[in-house]
């Protein structure tokens, strides 16, 4: 059940947007397993000034910050983080275009339905 957000300039992925965000998605199927009618993603665009990002990146250099139960193995990162890269290649994004980040939360600090997600059966596993 993770949120998922996507940061990047504006302008280069013009009508390919939707298509952006469904890689991503199936790279959270593939890398961590989720579900794939569990879906949380948002892209945010920032205009070129907005924006500074390493030198040895491209002017597609994106963000992918991802807030997900506590849980997952190194295995399934490393699967995650493979998976992006592998499935936004498809955008001209290098590996070193794409970085990130995981924001990982205990259930009991996540609410869903008015309820801690500690006490919701989620129907899929946290610790693949």
């Amino acid at each position: 059940m993770p949120s998922t957000r996507i940061e990047t300039r504006s302008g280069w992925l013009g009508a390919r947007r939707g298509e952006f965000i469904e890689a991503v998605q199936a790279a959270l199927v593939e890398g961590i397993l989720i579900p794939a009618q569990d879906r949380c993603v948002r892209l945010h665009e920032f205009e070129l000034d907005a924006v500074i990002s390493p030198a040895t990146s491209s002017e597609r250099y994106t963000v992918i910050e991802i807030s997900l139960f506590t849980g997952r193995s190194i295995e399934a990162k490393r699967r995650l983080y493979a998976a992006m890269v592998t499935r936004l290649a498809a955008f001209g994004l290098e590996p070193h275009d794409i970085k990130v980040i995981l924001h990982e939360v205990p259930r009991e600090n996540w609410g869903l339905r008015g309820k801690p997600a500690s006490e919701i059966e989620l129907g899929f596993k946290v610790d693949v």
